[in-house]
């Protein structure tokens, strides 16, 4: 491990958590191979769009059902980053099938192929606090560590498929590691927000966007173990290049109920139609990253994640130093948020666009006046300029003489 410019795979390339984590690779110098089921789609442009990507970045075409096609990815590397896994945003018709089967097999295929390449030194798999903290029988007096494991009857009782999936995975894995002497490190990350690289809404971003938009009358005031999608990416690194590390590692920064977050978040985007009232949720045990941060491991504040989980996707480098009440950017009248138009927004225009709404002229102007074209790029990027009316506006800010 140690070494920062060896060859390392990671699977799942174009998602969320390992968008990021190519990101910072490639930062340092490493060689990346990247998995995705299609090299040529526009949803994984963002990742050949990242510095030093041109030079250090291959994509590979495969599935993780498909092991020959995942042996060719793990070919030449030195490590391996097992990040994908099937997370759907809603429930699923045939759990067993679309969630269980994927993050079990595609599990076993990846470390298969490791124990094949000769050259792996070291496989980083990524698991969940969902194969920590489903566990009935832990006093809710202690802290939960890594020594806590899901109970899997429990999860398949409770019709709570993806904690089962993690858990069976992450189980597997380690029966695996051991039997075959592979060096495994897993990494449980908790609740992910923060940037998306990717274009398209990830779970648990969407999870946030619904606190802001959906106006429920009534919300389960539940507990939420919240970390950084970046300080996940690097906690990821660190367990890879530390050769100390070992066994598991919960990867968690905070504990909040959904009231208090939706409070933080009401002060940063005030004009939102949060959640009305709220029912109390269950209680979880407390959790800890004592061991990860006896690594090394840093996390942000939660009010940081939580600002740039909408900021930086669409936000110029130059503006970043704006607190978001300092725009006065507006909505048009065509908002699903129910804004009126001209009404001021904490929001630069072209993130209205990521909930489907139409630009107009007025709209576009403030948009260009805080973002410049960048805030054009981000519009257009998106696909959101829907409406004629929307489309010609910005035709004609572009040209005046169409």
């Amino acid at each position: 491990m140690g070494e920062k410019n060896g060859r390392v795979c990671v699977t799942g390339a174009g998602g969320y958590v390992a968008s990021w984590l190519i990101k910072i690779l490639l930062s340092q110098g490493y060689d990346v191979h990247g998995t995705v089921r299609n090299p040529g789609d526009a949803k994984n442009a963002h990742l050949m769009n990242l510095e030093n990507a041109a030079e250090k970045l291959k994509l590979f075409k495969a599935d993780l059902m498909d092991f020959d096609s995942i042996r060719a990815a793990v070919k030449g590397c030195d490590g391996v980053f097992h990040v994908a896994s099937p997370v759907p945003p809603t429930s699923v018709p045939n759990p067993e099938v679309e969630l269980v089967e994927p993050a079990l097999k595609g599990t076993l295929n990846v470390l298969k192929a490791c124990s094949e390449e000769k050259k792996v030194r070291r496989v980083v798999i990524v698991s969940s606090v969902a194969a920590v903290m489903m566990n009935p029988n832990w006093p809710k007096d202690q802290l939960m560590d890594e020594t806590c494991w899901s109970d899997a009857e429990y999860c398949k009782a409770t019709n709570n498929w993806y904690c089962f999936s993690k858990t069976v995975a992450e189980a597997e894995a380690w029966e695996y590691a051991k039997k075959n002497g592979l060096d495994v490190v897993t990494v449980c990350p908790a609740f992910v927000l923060g940037p998306m690289l990717q274009h398209a809404t990830n779970a648990s971003s969407l999870a946030l966007v619904k606190l802001l938009k959906e106006g429920y009358e009534e919300a389960e005031n539940k507990v939420r173990k919240i970390v950084d999608v970046r300080d996940v990416a690097e906690a990821l690194k660190l367990v890879y290049e530390k050769p100390e590390a070992e066994g598991r590692y919960i990867c968690t920064a905070h504990t909040i109920k959904t009231q208090d977050m939706v409070q933080i978040l009401r002060e940063i985007y005030p004009n939102y139609n949060y959640p009305k009232r709220y029912k109390e949720g269950s209680d979880l045990a407390e959790m800890s990253s004592e061991k990860l941060q006896r690594l090394g491991w840093k996390y942000r504040t939660l009010k940081e994640t939580l600002v740039d989980s909408y900021m930086l996707k669409y936000w110029p480098k130059s503006s970043l130093a704006q607190k978001p009440s300092s725009l006065d950017g507006g909505l048009s009248d065509l908002s699903p948020l129910g804004y009126p138009h001209h009404q001021p927004d904490p929001l630069p225009a072209c993130v209205a666009c990521l909930c489907g709404v139409c630009l107009c002229g007025s709209v576009w102007e403030s948009c260009n006046r805080e973002l410049g074209f960048a805030g054009l790029f981000a519009c257009v990027a998106l696909g959101s300029v829907k409406s004629g009316t929307g489309y010609l506006s910005l035709l004609l800010h572009l040209d005046p003489n169409l």
